[in-house]
């Protein structure tokens, strides 16, 4: 499978979680969808399909994520 670039996924990662902080899935049409969009793109981006798997998946990417550490995925 194809992964996105670490940059791409932590620029994903850190938009999600700031609309998340704002509490963006409350808000106007236009921030939900906005969330809804880049939590559509994330789970493209790591081949997943639920939003908080893909952000666990995406954080396993990054730099500096420690590749043996796979304790916080869900086994299949």
């Amino acid at each position: 499978m194809l992964m996105a670039h670490p940059a791409v996924l932590k620029d994903l990662v850190e938009q999600y979680e700031t609309l998340r902080v704002l509490h963006a899935e409350n808000g106007s049409p236009a921030s939900q969808r906005r969330m809804d969009d880049i939590a559509y793109t994330l789970c493209v981006s790591t081949g997943t399909q639920d939003v908080d798997v893909a952000l666990i998946a995406a954080r396993h990417h990054l730099p500096g994520a420690r590749p043996q550490d796979d304790s916080v995925l869900i086994p299949d």
